[in-house]
């Protein structure tokens, strides 16, 4: 028995070795921290990056944006300088109430210095168009700069191909079959947004409402910083709320803090989202496109059923306060 123990202490860090090897192998490559994410739905790319060129620093990183990701909007880095180029995309795509031909294509970091000792992260923000295939990969390649020299992390597999078999691979995104359109759950982060609906609007009206529920389910506060919608042409996050007997309306230009736990729910005469200036009447029964972003979480897709004018009606708002006198919300 005692002839056995050792064995497995030494299997033990053997196996331990080699685990750590190959953990390190992955860190070492250009990656993106999230490799999945839904066709039709807004994406947020964190390449990272582990180490230099030759032991020296980084002091730049290029990343060239494959077809099918559109809207791409990188994201500043405090002693980096940004630059993007913009050409045709290879087809037009269909965003939200608008057709886009052209975009971000290439996104470069430079004039920043990131020591071969230390590790950071790039960021963008983009949307996967919905009609990329599901269990499409698509490869964003990587040029990394250095004080010496540069990596070129752009390999792509072929169809039979294993990808742990190239030794500068390209950072891949797996996209996965379109969420199902409904508007009852949708997650990010830590945030929960259910119940997303808004209500039918006559012509003409100059305003609509957006109302849902979020639940916290993180670690840390979080923000709903700012939404919008495909029908209108601003949103604005609102409190309304009675004091003294006098309802008033104001604007949340800070947003709305949600707390580890906590659930808001955003409904008429409460906290709730104000679609200014809709291009056209609300229908009963039909989905509209929105997005909420926040702080922590980030962006996330949000689809509002419009119901009719059932339910618990709001009062409404007063000709002082608010400045949407006479419109329920």
């Amino acid at each position: 028995m005692m002839s056995v123990v050792p064995s497995l202490i030494r299997s033990f860090f053997a196996a331990t070795a080699l685990l750590f090897t190959a953990q390190t192998a992955v860190l070492a490559h250009a990656a993106l921290e999230q490799d999945r994410a839904h066709a039709n739905s807004t994406y947020k790319a964190v390449i990272k990056i582990g180490h230099g060129c030759e032991h020296t620093a980084t002091t730049g990183l290029t990343v060239l944006i494959p077809d099918g990701v559109i809207a791409v909007k990188p994201m500043p880095k405090a002693g980096w300088t940004l630059a993007t180029q913009t050409k045709a995309y290879a087809k037009p795509y269909d965003y939200f109430h608008s057709t886009l031909t052209e975009g971000v294509r290439e996104i470069t970091w430079a004039g920043g210095n990131l020591p071969d000792a230390y590790y950071d992260e790039f960021t963008f923000q983009a949307f996967i168009a919905k009609d990329v295939p599901a269990d499409t990969k698509l490869f964003f390649p990587v040029v990394q700069s250095c004080e010496k020299g540069r990596h070129d992390w752009v390999e792509i597999p072929t169809v039979n191909q294993n990808p742990h078999d190239l030794k500068s691979p390209a950072p891949s995104l797996l996209v996965v079959a379109a969420q199902v359109a409904t508007p009852q759950s949708v997650k990010a982060g830590g945030m929960i947004i259910t119940a997303a609906r808004s209500r039918v609007t006559p012509a003409g009206a100059p305003v609509a409402g957006g109302y849902l529920t979020i639940t916290n389910g993180g670690q840390q506060d979080d923000r709903l910083v700012s939404a919008s919608i495909e029908i209108a042409d601003k949103t604005e996050i609102h409190e309304m709320a009675t004091k003294d007997g006098v309802m008033t309306m104001r604007t949340l230009p800070d947003g709305l803090v949600i707390k580890p736990g906590e659930t808001i729910e955003l409904k008429p005469g409460s906290f709730h989202l104000m679609f200014l200036k809709p291009k056209r009447p609300l229908v009963e029964g039909e989905v509209l496109r929105g997005q909420l972003a926040f702080e922590k979480a980030g962006p996330v897709s949000v689809e509002f059923k419009v119901e009719g004018m059932g339910g618990n009606r709001a009062a409404p708002s007063p000709g002082g306060g608010g400045g949407h006198a006479g419109h329920v919300h």
